[in-house]
């Protein structure tokens, strides 16, 4: 474990100066500045942006407003369960402790409100003895967990740590597992639960309760790891890269959410509250015509090579098109990251509202010029979009939210990397999950629909497909050039795949087709999308009042069925 504050580096950030009563120096550019403006500003620098430590208290008062928040106060703790002394006794260093920062431990709780969402926050101070982890500051989370889960009502836990605390041994270690149990019985209750990371955030807390949350976002600069950086150095014998395990760095490699500046936190986590809130009533839609085409009959028949280069039109509308149509009020939270190895930037996922009712979003990404493809991987997604796509599906059924998954994909990706990495695994995964989540599923392809790729999203209560897209086992070419030996032959493949809408329709290989304006979808995107919403509420709305064991066995029924014998 780390010692009970992280060594000194030269990524360290100074502590804020003051120069009188109304001015205080910024600790990272040096600017002057005036201490009242620091202080509405949260103390961040108006300059640089730096973002200054704030107390537990100032941390509570923040959130949850001076007046609004009620104390929780944890049962009292053993002082100094092994008698420990260094060069003073244990008991004094603590004693200390609580004189000059005024607090009991390093964690202090409260419960409130933010944007009128009710919430539980324990906050970290680390001045107490360096925010180390002891038996007081491991009841304290534990005690703000249990609140959460008797009120049923969220968690924020706000970091600062430099791990745990030597002086009390190895209770002070098995808080890990404390913490870490009182977090799953949130996650077995569907309580939602955030983390916000603030520097420094290590050892047994970055371990246990400050990654285990739901949704982790992070300060600006903030520093998350197990190890500090000169315990690594010193280890290793290499010099490590500038920022590392700061904020932005574990946003790339898709540890965390999002990084979110002080000035966005409340309205950033009053966002989540209210997305996650799946006790939202509302009244199922009343539209006029029937928003989804079940008859094939319906349906114009074309070539199906037309059809193909249709759904590649680059203009057609990406997922991100669809959602800023689509969606209500706050628009599209984005989540990122698998929380294991990286942030595949074909895959998106997040949080969103569709006419009322909260939802968790997935969707492949493409582009609309050849750098948004390239930057999107022309939406081939990779093991870690798969395995992200599968944590916001965790998500909703955790907080019993239904899922849509917007499917746009030439197929997964196809590369060293990802087989390295476990393609197949992660796409069979992902399979297996679907099958057996107990929310509301429903899956739009929306362009491309390629081979395992767009499959390892669309195992769902309601597969639908838009007027011009397609949904195949391989793409016309890779199919000519396998079968006819040519690759020439791709609009003969086509036409023999049965790829496009009215023929999966015929073949009842989808349970429906979203109409698209009269020439395309790329030539209206805010009708598309408008098309699109009232075919996916439509669906949601049919599926709501079923309960999770009936949509299981729904879902896997509807499967089954498929290319079983006749008669």
């Amino acid at each position: 474990m780390l010692p009970t504050e992280p060594q000194p580096t030269t990524t360290t950030q100074p502590p804020l100066e003051t120069t009188g009563v109304d001015w205080a120096r910024c600790g990272q550019c040096r600017t002057i500045v005036y201490g009242r403006r620091f202080a509405r500003a949260a103390n961040t620098c108006p300059d640089c942006g730096w973002h200054a430590p704030l107390t537990a208290a100032e941390r509570l008062e923040w959130l949850l407003g001076r007046e609004g928040a009620r104390c929780v106060r944890p049962g009292r703790t053993a002082d100094d369960p092994l008698g420990f002394t260094d060069s003073r006794p244990y008991a004094q260093r603590l004693e200390q402790a609580r004189d000059q920062i005024g607090i009991p431990c390093a964690v202090l709780v409260g419960q409130g409100r933010i944007d009128g969402c009710p919430v539980v926050v324990a906050a970290m101070d680390f001045r107490f003895m360096g925010g180390s982890m002891g038996s007081a500051e491991g009841e304290a989370i534990t005690a703000a967990a249990e609140h959460a889960l008797e009120n049923r009502i969220p968690l924020v836990l706000v970091t600062a740590s430099g791990g745990a605390r030597m002086q009390e041994g190895v209770y002070s270690l098995l808080q890990m597992a404390k913490t870490a149990q009182a977090l799953a019985a949130l996650d077995e209750a569907g309580i939602l639960t955030v983390s916000l990371i603030t520097d420094p955030t290590y050892g047994g807390v970055a371990a246990s309760f400050a990654t285990l949350t739901d949704i982790v976002i992070a300060e600006p600069g903030a520093r998350l790891g197990f190890a500090g950086p000169r315990v690594i150095e010193q280890t290793i014998g290499q010099k490590l890269p500038d920022g590392f395990q700061t904020a932005e760095f574990l946003l790339a490699q898709g540890l965390i959410d999002a990084v979110v500046p002080r000035s966005r936190q409340r309205e950033v986590l009053a966002t989540l509250l209210r997305a996650c809130d799946s006790r939202v009533s509302r009244a199922p839609a009343v539209d006029g015509e029937h928003p989804i085409v079940t008859d094939p009959a319906r349906l114009t028949r074309r070539p199906a090579w037309d059809v193909v280069q249709l759904a590649r039109d680059i203009n057609r509308p990406t997922t991100r098109d669809y959602l800023s149509h689509m969606l209500d009020g706050d628009g599209f939270l984005e989540l990122h990251g698998d929380r294991l190895s990286g942030d595949c930037p074909a895959v998106v996922g997040g949080l969103g509202t569709l006419d009322g009712r909260p939802l968790v979003i997935v969707g492949t990404q493409k582009g609309h010029s050849t750098k948004e493809l390239a930057d999107h991987s022309f939406g081939m997604a990779t093991p870690d979009g798969y395995r992200k796509a599968a944590r916001m599906m965790r998500l909703a059924a955790k907080l019993g939210l239904p899922v849509l998954a917007l499917i746009d994909t030439p197929g997964a990706h196809p590369g060293i990397e990802a087989e390295e990495h476990g393609q197949a695994v992660a796409i069979a995964e992902n399979l297996r999950l679907m099958a057996s989540l107990p929310v509301p599923l429903v899956a739009v392809v929306t362009g491309e629909g390629g081979s395992g790729g767009a499959l390892a999203l669309s195992v769902c209560d309601r597969v639908l497909i838009c007027q011009n897209a397609v949904y195949s086992v391989i793409s016309p070419e890779g199919c000519a050039a396998i079968l006819w030996h040519d690759r020439g032959s791709a609009p003969v493949a086509a036409e023999a795949l049965r790829l496009d809408a009215r023929s999966l329709m015929e073949h009842q290989l989808v349970d429906g087709v979203v109409p698209e304006p009269e020439d395309g979808a790329h030539t209206d995107h805010a009708q598309a999308a408008d098309l699109l919403r009232r075919a996916v509420s439509h669906c949601l709305d049919e599926l709501s009042g079923k309960g999770g064991e009936q949509l299981i066995r729904d879902r896997r029924a509807r499967f089954r069925g498929i290319g079983a014998p006749a008669g």
